[in-house]
């Protein structure tokens, strides 16, 4: 099975990629941003250390069902503090695992303490998809003989 890298190559991601904001942004703000990028999580940073997590999934459970405002909240009052993380090494089937079992669809990756990349349960399913059809395709080659 492939490894974490091989998502980050394929996505062209450098740190570039990875947007974060501090614990102070006002969650308005932050849904703009991540509406903007069109993503689904923002990386909480402090003194560029990460310290948590944002998504599209605590705002809908953490202001709306809670009748707080998102114009008057700060990330840092909702984030999931320190995030669950891989490295670039670790393997796609084990983030599988992770994000089932711990019922989560982003994970940030780090080497040491520098967050490197984020990748989000699409594409460890697309990961996982992509080698399926690699090993479909060369069991048909080797039953055909060719």
């Amino acid at each position: 099975m492939g490894k974490v890298i091989n998502i980050l190559e394929g996505k062209g991601a450098k740190k570039t990629n990875v947007f974060s904001v501090t614990p102070t942004t006002i969650v308005y703000n932050a849904i703009e941003i991540m509406a903007e990028k069109n993503i689904g999580a923002l990386l909480i940073t402090e003194n560029d250390r990460l310290i948590g997590i944002f998504s599209e999934r605590d705002y809908a459970r953490k202001i709306i069902l809670k009748g707080r405002s998102s114009k008057e909240t700060t990330i840092g009052e909702l984030m999931t503090k320190d995030p669950v993380t891989v490295t670039p090494e670790s393997s796609i089937e084990d983030c599988m695992e992770l994000m089932t079992t711990r019922r989560f669809r982003h994970l940030p990756v780090m080497e040491g303490s520098t967050v490197v990349g984020v990748i989000s349960i699409t594409d460890v399913v697309r990961s996982i998809i992509e080698e399926q059809k690699s090993t479909i395709s060369h069991l048909q080659s080797y039953i055909a003989g060719q």
